[in-house]
């Protein structure tokens, strides 16, 4: 069998302040399936990471408060400290604008 290949799929870059709306329904999921039995802390913790590595690589000094809370947000949700995330997830989320 062969496989034709036409061209790299396109980065989604969030362009501008998309990346505002795109972090917040970020941290919205990874809020509501922290706890989740079946894997909702893996995919949480994933995409705390993703969410605070692509703020930082858009503009690390304006972001530089929030990826700080939510580096603490992923140290603390692989400590299972639930109510600690939860609560640096929101503290984050503010901040974006």
């Amino acid at each position: 069998m062969r496989m034709e290949v036409l061209r790299p799929k396109e980065l989604d870059i969030h362009s501008g302040d998309e990346i505002v709306s795109w972090a917040r329904e970020q941290i919205g999921i990874a809020r509501s399936i922290l706890d989740n039995p079946g894997g909702g802390l893996v995919f949480a913790t994933q995409t705390i990471g993703q969410v605070r590595a692509g703020l930082h690589e858009r503009d690390a000094e304006r972001w530089q408060e929030v990826v700080r809370l939510l580096d603490r947000a992923e140290d603390a949700a692989v400590r299972r400290e639930f109510a600690t995330t939860r609560e640096l997830l929101d503290k984050a989320a503010a901040k974006l604008s």
